[in-house]
Parts: C-alpha cells; sequence; structure tokens
C-alpha cells in the first residue's frame, strides 16, 4: 500500500509539473487580451486630448474656415479644434491629402457644411473615423430638400443643390445652434462654457443680421441686384431681399462660354446693374471685360469661404467675413454700412485660441 501510495504522489507531482507552465500561459493570454480590450474602450472615449493640467478636450475636425470659426468662437480653450480645408482652396474640388486621415481618425466630433459640399473629405472621415465619433452636417440639418435653392452654378439638372448658406448671418445663427447643441451633448462637463460663449455669439449675429437689413434698406430698390463670378449667396439673397441675377463661372467650374459671357453682359445692361463682384481668390479676367462691355463696376474683391486678414487678427473669423463682404457690396450697390460702423468681428472668448486654420 505504501509504495502505491508512492507512485500516485510521484504521478500528481509530474502532471502538476506539467500543468503549472500551462495554466501560468493561459492566466497570461488572459491578462493581454483584457489589456487590449481595455486599451481599444480608452482610444475610443468622446474625450482624448489632454491639457498640462490633466484636463480633457473634445478633439473637434472641421472643414471650411467660416464653419471652423464658428466652431472656435462657441469651443472657445475647451476644445481641441483643426481645419482640414485650407482657405483660398476650392472646397468643391478639394482633395484630403493621406494625411488628412490620421486626423479625421483622432476626431471625436467631425463637422463639415454637407450639401454635396465637401464629399471628398466626408467620404474620408466615414472611412477612418472611430465608432464613437459624431459627424455633423451642418446644411443638412438646417434646412429641407424642399428649401434647397438651385441657380446658375448649382442647375437642378445635377440633383445638387447650392451649399453656401453660410453668407447669410440667419443661417449662421442655424449652424452655431447645431454646433453648440452638439458639444454640449459631447461634453456635457463643459456645457455653462459652451452656454456663455454661444449666447455671445448668438448676440453678435443678431446684431449683424439687423445692421445688415438697415444698410440695405439704403440701396436703392433698382440697385438690389447681384451678380457674382461664383453663386455664394442663394439665401442671403432670399433673406435679405437682393435678387440673384446669377453668376459667371458655370457648374463644372470653368469658364463661361463666348455665348453666356453675351448672355450675362446683355443681362447686366438691361438691368442697370450699377456693380459686379468677382472673388478674391479665384481671379477672372472675363469678368472685368463682361463689366466694361456692361457698363457695370468690376469689384473683385468678395469672398465666401476663406476669411479676411490671417489667423489672430480680429477681422479672422466668420464675423470678419461678412462684415467685410458688406463692406463691399452695400456702397457699390448705392448703399452705406453707416449701421454697421463699430460691430466687433473679434472672439467671443478671452482665453487663447486652440483651433489650426490650414494655410
Amino acid at each position: 500500500m505504501h509504495s502505491d501510495r508512492t507512485s500516485n504522489d510521484h504521478y500528481k507531482s509530474e502532471v502538476n509539473v506539467i500543468l503549472r507552465p500551462k495554466v501560468c500561459l493561459f492566466v497570461i493570454l488572459i491578462t493581454l487580451i483584457l489589456g487590449l480590450i481595455a486599451c481599444s474602450d480608452v482610444g475610443d472615449q468622446a474625450v482624448t486630448p489632454t491639457d498640462s493640467d490633466g484636463t480633457r478636450r473634445l478633439k473637434v475636425v472641421t472643414t471650411v474656415s467660416p464653419i471652423t470659426s464658428l466652431v472656435e468662437n462657441i469651443g472657445g480653450a475647451r476644445i481641441d479644434l483643426e481645419g482640414v480645408v485650407p482657405e483660398g482652396a476650392n472646397s468643391h474640388t478639394f482633395e484630403p491629402a493621406p494625411s488628412v486621415a490620421s486626423v479625421l481618425a483622432s476626431a471625436d466630433l467631425i463637422i463639415a457644411n454637407g450639401l454635396f459640399l465637401e464629399e471628398r473629405t466626408i467620404e474620408l472621415a466615414n472611412s477612418n473615423k472611430k465608432n464613437s465619433a459624431v459627424i455633423l452636417l451642418l446644411g443638412d440639418q438646417s434646412i429641407t430638400p424642399e428649401e434647397w435653392v438651385f441657380d446658375f452654378s448649382f442647375p437642378e439638372s445635377n440633383g445638387q443643390p447650392n451649399p453656401h448658406l453660410w453668407t447669410s448671418p440667419v443661417m449662421g445663427i442655424k449652424y452655431g445652434q447645431l454646433i453648440h447643441d452638439h458639444l454640449v451633448k459631447l461634453d456635457q462637463e463643459n456645457s455653462s462654457y459652451y452656454d456663455r460663449n454661444w449666447e455671445r455669439l448668438k448676440n453678435k449675429l443678431e446684431e449683424l443680421d439687423r445692421g445688415i437689413r438697415a444698410s440695405i434698406e439704403t440701396i436703392p430698390p433698382e440697385n438690389r441686384l447681384l451678380l457674382t463670378y461664383h453663386d455664394s449667396f442663394p439665401m442671403f439673397g432670399l433673406q435679405y431681399g437682393v435678387k440673384i441675377l446669377g453668376a459667371v463661372q458655370p457648374s463644372n467650374f470653368t469658364e463661361p462660354s463666348a455665348r453666356e459671357v453675351a448672355r450675362l453682359i446683355k443681362q447686366i445692361q438691361d438691368n442697370r446693374v450699377p456693380a459686379i463682384f468677382g472673388s478674391e481668390v479665384f481671379p477672372s479676367p472675363v469678368m472685368e471685360q463682361i463689366a466694361k462691355e456692361g457698363g457695370a463696376e468690376f469689384v473683385d474683391e468678395l469672398r465666401d469661404d476663406d476669411l479676411p486678414g490671417k489667423p489672430g487678427d480680429p477681422m479672422h473669423s466668420y464675423l470678419g467675413l461678412i462684415l467685410s463682404d458688406m463692406q463691399i457690396m452695400i456702397p457699390a450697390l448705392g448703399g452705406n454700412v453707416t449701421a454697421l460702423e463699430g460691430f466687433d468681428t473679434t472672439l467671443v472668448f478671452k482665453e487663447p485660441s486652440k483651433a489650426i486654420y490650414p494655410q
């Protein structure tokens, strides 16, 4: 009996020696798997960037600079903000560099205009964003398909409406409200900060709206006509009583044909248009010819999606963009901008901005 017990003990000892490394290996594997899952969860949290004091900030990525500026005003120093469409680039044909994919992949909130404007960037965002990231298309949520505007640059036959809603401060208010609501939803800890900034910005936008309406009233009614290089003022025209005659740039973003040039000259002559407006970013020699033959002044300083000045300048903001356009457009049409004198275009918060505007 003793020898049998000894034999059994020896057998158990050998089994333990064999099993113990396998058990340890199993425990190690489980630990590694749990660690990888934990790291994955942390990497997909809503708020990732941190300040030196450990404060977490929402990572927000935007497209065109007017939208970046609206987000900057509301998010202030509590968000990590980066635009991806360089100022002065054609946002309709912009091809994001491969490096933009990593910027989009790190975002908690991606904000674009939508309405078919930044399709390549949005496609890249959908392919690279983390699961928890939110994509906000401002234009799509601000108007319904029944409110879409089609025009010379954006004909109904193409099925894509004019996306330039932001050139009207009325739409700027709608955009701002959507931005505020999404920041609050994703970062409730800083909701009161976003509330304060949005209230200040909204007050400025409403003041700007009132000043524009008063200024347009000074334009002779027969002069409230707008012909531009690119159809950039669809909602502005509807909401401020300015008739959009058309644009020089066709829907394929080329120069107009000789037939189209002749039509535009006749249109200017028939309507006695006092001035036509070119683009600060996209010079068009043919516009000067159209203005001269049509008997109108040629003004080539309007902007639609690039901000005046450089980052850090008081006018380098959405507010500065709209004010600058009004200061150019309204006097050229025979009105004055007295109602807009002294309007403050600076950021609504005092801390150093963390926004990145690509150049």
